[in-house]
């Protein structure tokens, strides 16, 4: 049997036996993603049959990469601008191309049904979609110098400097309400414990100060792995990088990078930044659910030391005397969910050869929901 209807074989019975699909996509969807993308999507190149409608709904990631819609274009804006100052671009392609990627961003940022009103694999292939129904042609030369390898890697690092931003300052603001908290009851003495068990009276603003301490460690984690993030590997195209010759460096100025990669092999398979980000994030939760379970504790009629608010406790159905720990509770129990997402991305990258391979796509559910947790 040849190699190619082994694959095939392989393929078909993955997903006659129930291999969970990721999306809702069926029948006429399916096929109309398939048609319309080997019409024009970015890879299309030696292919002329139509690909199984199966496959096409294994394969497309654009119902949970759209989140990079913004910080592709504003790649995309960075990249057109590179491309006009090496002469590869001219200026007044240069300016067509800028101005309807700014109409397109401020389109999905203004319309909520503008995501589906045509089947995409991925953002990339939407945002350039979009861009050759309004300038025809001269949209197509934005992919001029790049690789949807280097540009998912410039995303995903645009996007988490982002969200490690505003981890950050909502961990200062929890360092910041647990000082008040402090100072609001500095006088209150409490017992400390070891094995749960009484072991010497402490302040109770010693225990408040003692979680404001771990966020700290937590914030300069979060600040360190900022610092590896912020490096453009735009520039290194599939893998072996592009004779043309776009100034990386003012390229990543424009997006606010401090560094451009040294190695394009490494630039386009490195999810180091992922695997740290979630590691970071895994030690918050545990962070946040030790102090989830001494809150529970706590609050119990067996500790008597605090009180939930009714605004983030919730009531039994059946007892109408208790007041149940929930929104503790489910921080304690998202932990786990995050701490997975680390183990994923682990298992994902560890038997990888060089350079990026289509299992990275894994990497973004692992890396979204983290953020969420």
């Amino acid at each position: 049997m040849q190699i190619r209807q082994v694959t095939d074989s392989v393929l078909s019975l993955l997903l006659a036996t129930g291999i969970r699909l990721r999306h809702n996509i069926r029948g006429a969807r399916a096929n109309k993603i398939m048609s319309d993308k080997l019409k024009g999507n970015l890879w299309g190149g030696r292919f002329k049959g139509a690909a199984d409608p199966g496959f096409a709904e294994f394969n497309q990631s654009f119902d949970f990469d759209r989140r990079l819609f913004e910080v592709d274009v504003r790649a995309s804006i960075a990249h057109c601008e590179g491309l006009a100052a090496c002469g590869v671009l001219s200026a007044s392609d240069s300016a067509q191309i800028t101005s309807a990627l700014a109409t397109i961003l401020e389109r999905g940022r203004t319309d909520a049904g503008y995501f589906g009103e045509t089947p995409a694999e991925d953002v990339h292939s939407f945002v350039e979609a979009r861009l050759v129904e309004l300038i025809g042609d001269a949209g197509r030369k934005l992919h001029t110098g790049r690789s949807r390898n280097d540009q998912v890697a410039t995303d995903l690092r645009l996007w988490l400097r982002e969200q490690i931003d505003s981890v950050t300052t909502k961990l200062r603001d929890t360092q910041q309400a647990l000082l008040n908290f402090a100072e609001a009851n500095r006088a209150a003495v409490f017992p400390g414990y070891t094995h749960l068990q009484r072991a010497q009276p402490i302040l109770f603003a010693h225990w408040c100060l003692a979680y404001f301490e771990m966020l700290a460690r937590d914030r300069a984690r979060l600040i360190e792995v900022r610092t590896r993030v912020n490096v453009l590997p735009l520039g290194s195209a599939a893998l072996a990088g592009t004779s043309y010759p776009i100034d990386r460096d003012a390229v990543a100025r424009a997006l606010g990078f401090d560094a451009v990669s040294r190695n394009s092999l490494d630039a386009v398979s490195d999810r180091d930044f992922c695997v740290e980000f979630a590691s970071a994030s895994s030690i918050i939760m545990m962070h946040l659910s030790r102090l989830a379970e001494d809150i529970i504790l706590y609050a119990t009629a067996e500790f008597g030391f605090f009180e939930m608010s009714d605004a983030i406790a919730t009531g039994s159905s059946l007892m109408p005397q208790k007041k149940n720990p929930d929104s503790m509770e489910l921080v304690r129990g998202k932990a786990g969910r995050v701490f997975g997402h680390l183990t994923a991305l682990l298992a994902m990258m560890k038997g990888l050869p060089l350079a990026y391979n289509k299992d990275m796509q894994e990497d973004k559910e692992a890396l979204f929901d983290t953020r969420a947790g």
